[in-house]
């Protein structure tokens, strides 16, 4: 096995820490841990549209590394749900809590033969002395995965199968520490039946939150070293620092940093945009990325709220070169009554070619008359009819084209026009 990359990575690791430290300005994490909390919970997307070529719904992404607007802007649907119970109770207060939840997903409007799997299936060990209020768990769970709702953009991710130890208290914060298996098959070759080699990764999160650092704010860093187990495949890591800033014109706000080497850039993983887990072990120590982000939600009254967000992304490589994703986008809200909202989102992403040629641009509006449950920008369900836009230039039509679940229906066209109705809701 190479270990040249997770050299590399020791040697700068701690650079890499301190740009971290010092850069991380603004808003941070959601806990170690998704913590479920006890009952019957989940989520639900579904929707149907048409478009301008009189098809399925089209939507209107750049593909790649980049994640898209997703009012009135979403193919697929999409479903999980379980349930959290408390199991046993100790004399000395010592609960076991365990969950299990299930999910379906389908890139279209129905679900119809969409395979159902296992999401969640772990149990915790809490009020534990000994851990200085920490949980104790091991399993499969959904584990620090906080994201910019606008983009569904997942900007760390650390779900997975393994067990940690979370929320111990340590002076001002709280640490976790959790061990995962990734990818964990083997390759077999199909001639002789023998295991050829394996992408599996052993990966340590080593997570720091909570730590005070100005009135209302607070900073978070959370790491991933990934340990490859395969013959001549390669180590990483990544290091993500975040500031989280409570009570902003009625919402909060977070500015994140984040930097990840080979694997731990996520590239080739679960999905393109997830930092944290383990990406391809293919991926040497010149495969870098580099992000930082501005994610904003506010309600200073009863019947406005806005969602906003500003990204920067930069990926390079030997192989493929240097490219950026630049984007920025906004939702405003605005509730007539307490079940009725009007909302509109404009987003525009720019995305820079590596081999020297046009940036591919796009922009994407949509206006969503919603009945909701409530007035504020989180309340669920809501109810929506849309009405989206896209124009993008001539160097991103194979993109966009690539990228639509609906196929290459826009053919050379540079912009197109999707309506349809859409249920969003958790509980």
């Amino acid at each position: 096995m190479k270990r040249s990359a997770l050299n590399i990575s020791l040697k700068t690791l701690p650079a890499a820490l301190g740009i971290a430290f010092g850069l991380a300005v603004s808003c941070g994490l959601a806990q170690a841990g998704d913590t479920d909390t006890e009952g019957f919970h989940g989520y639900l997307r579904a929707g149907v549209g048409s478009s301008s070529t009189h098809g399925p719904q089209s939507c209107y992404d750049l593909g790649g590394n980049t994640m898209k607007y997703r009012l009135g802007n979403e193919c697929d649907s999409f479903t999980e749900f379980g349930y959290t119970k408390e199991m046993v109770k100790t004399d000395n207060g010592v609960s076991f809590v365990g969950t299990v939840w299930v999910d379906a997903y389908k890139g279209s409007s129905d679900f119809g033969d969409a395979k159902t799997g296992l999401s969640k299936a772990y149990v915790e060990a809490k009020n534990l002395d000994f851990l200085n209020g920490g949980i104790a768990w091991i399993g499969k769970r959904h584990y620090l995965r906080p994201d910019i709702h606008m983009l569904d953009l997942q900007y760390i991710n650390m779900n997975g199968t393994g067990g940690g130890l979370d929320k111990i208290g340590a002076g001002p914060g709280k640490f976790s520490y959790a061990v995962f298996k990734d990818n964990d098959t083997n390759e077999i070759n199909p001639t002789t039946g023998k295991v050829v080699t394996t992408n599996a990764a052993l990966r340590q999160n080593f997570i720091y939150e909570g730590l005070p650092v100005n009135p209302g704010g607070t900073f978070d860093i959370a790491t991933s070293i990934i340990s490859a187990q395969g013959e001549n495949k390669h180590n990483g890591w990544q290091v993500s620092a975040f500031h989280r800033q409570a009570n902003v014109f009625g919402g909060g706000n977070t500015v994140g940093v984040q930097y990840g080497v080979g694997p731990g850039t996520g590239v080739g993983g679960p999905c393109c945009d997830r930092m944290g887990p383990s990406g391809s072990t293919l991926l040497g120590s010149d495969v870098t990325r580099m992000r930082i982000f501005d994610s904003l939600w506010i309600q200073p009254t009863t019947e406005f709220s806005m969602e906003f967000a500003a990204l920067l992304q930069t990926d390079k490589s030997d192989a493929k070169g240097s490219s950026t994703w630049t984007s920025l986008g906004v939702r405003p809200v605005y509730a007539i009554n307490t079940n009725f909202k009007l909302q509109l989102e404009i987003g525009t992403s720019k995305v820079t070619s590596a081999t020297g040629g046009e940036d591919m641009r796009l922009t994407k509006i949509t206006f969503a008359p919603t009945i909701s449950a409530g007035k504020g920008y989180w309340s669920r369900p809501e109810l929506r009819a849309f009405v989206t836009y896209a124009k993008w230039n001539d160097a991103a039509t194979a993109a966009v084209n690539a990228s639509n679940n609906s196929g290459p229906v826009y053919g050379s066209n540079t912009s197109g026009t999707s309506i349809g109705i859409q249920l969003e809701t958790w509980f």
